[in-house]
């Protein structure tokens, strides 16, 4: 994957973050739940009576959302360089860390470290770390 630095728009950036921490706010306000993905997703798989129609429309929401902003504005042009296997491995890896970590970085790195829980620092610093090694290990290895 390419990211042309030339084309950064921090406004677009920040607006994006601000955006994302506002719904994770109404989120727990109106929900009294953590935005993190993988709890949500998560649910559906051993689903309970009386609580699929919320997360089957989050998790839609995160499907059908980006779609339609495509469908507005215009797509910048993604390049993955990556092997389709290796991206599967990857996903599957991740999964298995979510479930290890007891969450991902949406419930950790933007719940959790809001509502300022120490496991969630821990897991989200242990995130950071692991990706920048990752990243180092691919590229420069």
């Amino acid at each position: 994957m390419t990211i042309d630095s030339i084309a950064f728009t921090p406004v677009a950036a920040l607006a994006g973050g601000v955006l994302i921490g506002l719904a994770a706010a109404l989120f727990a306000v109106f929900n009294g739940r953590i935005a993190g993905i993988s709890g949500i997703l998560g649910g559906l798989i051993k689903p309970r009576r009386g609580d699929i129609g919320w997360r089957v429309a989050f998790i839609a929401g995160l499907v059908v959302a980006p779609i339609a902003c495509a469908l507005v504005w215009m797509r910048p042009d993604i390049q993955v360089d990556a092997d389709p296997f290796i991206l599967i491995v990857a996903g599957l890896i991740v999964g298995f860390g979510t479930r290890m970590g007891s969450g991902c970085t949406s419930g950790h790195g933007v719940c959790g470290i809001a509502r300022l829980s120490p496991r969630s620092l821990i897991a989200t610093l242990t995130f950071m770390a692991l990706g920048f090694l990752t990243v180092f290990v691919v590229r420069h290895l």
